[in-house]
């Protein structure tokens, strides 16, 4: 037990990549689930949405209900991951309908809010300073787990979706064994078990900075998801229109939907570090101005093929998750401590929301217009900057009174 004391952060976000290895599960296996289900794009984007539903529902009842702050960290973290496990692995072996998956995936999705949210009280919990570049860990532990399926897939041969989805089920099962034995951390204020109200976490929102903050967030999250979904279409549609296309390549397209997600890692650890020269508040805005700039050129880039399309989409996602910590550091400072459980759920929850809607949109449109979907997501990180403008002209001002 010491030894795990010892190094807390690195355990945490281990066990965050593990257990967010479910999210995307399925999606590295797009085109092999979708030939044997016989999905069309619309329908395969309703099952990421419905993880989505799922995760939103689960961080409402956690933020509302205060359990997020009543309740330890780690026993919902480890419970949410050993649940999620068993679901995701029913999924891969015993569901071969539509309908019966749409279910699954929200049961996955409600599993996700006692992971994501209170992973990143959990890193609060175990540190005092410089937030922005610990939660920068958690978010490319997040983002890993994200991309994880796709390099299973991709150096897994003739494995079958079905053992794919499998995998992630066995590293999440490992990922809530880490943190049951971990435990809480000593900065935050011990869970009581007293009952909050109903609600109390909306209390935050009153606060101008924690609300602005919010807005860029969903700002954000209108591209974020969106994004994640759409790399391995926008993958496909390079590699099958290029001179590499053949099956001995098959490997290729997963391979580069992994290198294109799992880039945002190394961004989201980047942004940490320059959190701690620059402020949380200048290094989101700047991740999401450049990620609002690949929204927009990337269409015009898609003619001149895989030379230029594949650089773009690799600074793509190094920038789309590299500010998603910076909000969660500005937000957890701009409300009260008790409450900060349950305010980043509930801002994750709104968040997510949103993603449903940017994801059934990209599906639905990108068989018509192709890679012209990727204008949909611009409005998000153009409506971000235009909220976050408060709070960047406020820490601005509070470094020159410095």
């Amino acid at each position: 037990m010491n030894a795990l004391l010892r190094y807390p952060l690195a355990l945490i976000v281990l066990a965050q990549l593990c257990g967010t290895s479910l999210w995307f599960s399925p999606n590295s296996a797009a085109d092999s689930l979708s030939a044997e289900w016989a999905l069309t794009t619309a329908q395969f984007g309703q099952l990421t949405g419905a993880t989505q539903i799922g995760f939103i529902l689960g961080s409402l009842i956690l933020a509302a209900s205060g359990a997020a702050d009543r309740f330890s960290a780690s026993r919902i973290f480890s419970s949410a991951c050993y649940l999620g496990a068993v679901f995701n692995a029913y999924f891969a072996l015993f569901v071969s309908d539509f309908h019966q998956g749409l279910a699954l995936r929200f049961a996955v999705g409600i599993c996700l809010a006692g992971i994501y949210p209170l992973g990143m009280k959990m890193v609060i919990g175990w540190t005092q300073t410089a937030a922005g570049s610990t939660l920068g860990l958690l978010v490319g532990m997040l983002t890993l787990g994200t991309a994880l399926p796709h390099a299973v897939r991709a150096g897994g041969g003739d494995l079958s979706w079905h053992e794919v989805v499998l995998t992630s089920s066995l590293l999440a099962l490992a990922g809530g064994a880490l943190v049951q034995a971990l435990g809480d951390g000593p900065y935050l204020p011990r869970a009581t078990g007293a009952r909050a109200g109903w609600g109390a976490a909306l209390k935050a929102f009153k606060g101008p900075d924690f609300r602005a903050t919010a807005l860029a967030y969903f700002g954000h999250m209108w591209e974020l998801y969106a994004f994640w979904t759409l790399v391995p279409f926008f993958i496909n549609d390079l590699v099958n229109t290029s001179d590499v296309a053949s099956d001995s390549n098959s490997a290729l397209a997963p391979a580069l939907s992994f290198f294109i997600i799992g880039i945002g890692a190394l961004g989201s650890i980047i942004a940490g570090g320059l959190s701690k020269r620059v402020g949380s508040p200048i290094v989101a805005a700047a991740s999401l101005g450049i990620s609002g700039l690949m929204c927009f050129a990337y269409p015009f880039a898609r003619p001149f093929g895989m030379l230029l399309c594949i650089p773009m989409l690799l600074l793509w996602g190094l920038t789309v998750i590299s500010d998603s910590a910076q909000f969660s550091a500005v937000s957890a400072r701009a409300c009260p401590p008790d409450l900060v459980g349950g305010a980043l759920a509930i801002q994750n929850s709104i968040g997510f929301l949103i993603t449903v809607f940017s994801i059934t949109l990209v599906t639905q449109s990108f068989p018509n217009i192709g890679v012209g979907v990727a204008w949909y997501l611009l409005p998000g990180p153009l409506l971000g900057l235009v909220c976050f403008i408060p709070v960047i002209l406020k820490f601005k001002t509070s470094e020159q009174n410095k």
